[in-house]
């Protein structure tokens, strides 16, 4: 883990990030537990992802955020990975040992599992789990989801090559197949809705919704939505009116994520509840 330095600048970069909730959530922590540091979001030139890290750090940086675009680029520029970054391909944690070598990690499959087990304690094992989407966002939760234990992963996709993809990369991890969207109401015909259903798709941002069948949902299915938002996502509002049981968005995650950042950078995991619930009053308005 990364050493626990004082007064360190740490921050998030992405392109664009004026919408990034870090620094609030980064800030939370900090005062949370009493450590003196400084994080900020900064919107990084494409061109200049590489360059931007280098200088950051040369210049008292003790640790750094990566989001969109620049994922894939960070998982290229660490000199070290764990186990967890190269399982998922993409980086979203930097940070430097003490002998100067950049280490990235990505927490995103954490803070999912954490968020679902520990905040709302549904258990994952022997689990029937269909995730939606077989981009960067899915392939960075599907080692965690595994370790969890599930009895299956069905990972669908519109375009079905993508799922066999992502579904041959985790096999070995656990029972992973793949299936076209299209197909998915006759794979629940022979063997029942979901226990769980993930939508790691982008859809919801734009208020849109996959293709999905509602006999995907049972009375007892819990959807998770890697969106958030103010109210019920598209994908969670669909699911809800289909009769499934509970529906859960993103925002846990994000937090979760953070917390699982900010202890690989300071050695101290900050307690994400009241973070959670700061964030969701800001964004109700209350």
């Amino acid at each position: 883990m990364a050493t626990v330095e004082q007064k360190k600048h740490y921050g998030v970069f992405g392109n664009p990030i004026s919408h990034s909730k870090s620094p609030t959530i980064h800030t939370l922590f900090a005062k949370q537990t009493q450590q003196q540091l400084q994080y900020d979001a900064f919107c990084i030139e494409i061109d200049q992802f590489n360059s931007s890290v280098s200088e950051f750090f040369t210049n008292n940086g003790g640790g750094l955020n990566v989001t969109v675009p620049f994922k894939e680029a960070a998982f290229q520029l660490a000199d070290h990975l764990t186990d967890r970054a190269s399982q998922a391909g993409a980086v979203n944690t930097l940070w430097h040992d003490q002998q100067g070598k950049l280490w990235g990690d990505n927490t995103d499959g954490v803070g999912l599992v954490r968020d679902i087990q520990k905040n709302h304690n549904y258990s994952l094992q022997d689990k029937r789990i269909l995730v939606i989407g077989a981009g960067g966002a899915v392939r960075g939760v599907m080692a965690p989801l595994l370790e969890a234990t599930p009895q299956s992963i069905t990972v669908a996709n519109r375009t079905h090559e993508k799922a066999e993809l992502l579904a041959s990369l985790f096999q070995t991890f656990g029972s992973v197949t793949a299936q076209k969207l299209s197909s998915l109401a006759s794979l629940v015909q022979s063997d029942g809705p979901f226990d769980l259903v993930v939508n790691g798709t982008a859809a919801s941002l734009a208020g849109e919704l996959p293709p999905l069948p509602e006999s995907l949902i049972g009375p007892d299915t819990w959807t998770y939505d890697m969106m958030y938002g103010p109210t019920l996502t598209v994908f969670n509002q669909w699911a809800k009116d289909a009769g499934g049981c509970v529906q859960l968005d993103g925002l846990g995650m994000l937090v979760e994520q953070a917390a699982e950042s900010f202890y690989c950078w300071r050695g101290i995991r900050p307690d994400t509840q009241p973070v959670i619930r700061q964030l969701l009053c800001e964004m109700q308005g209350t």
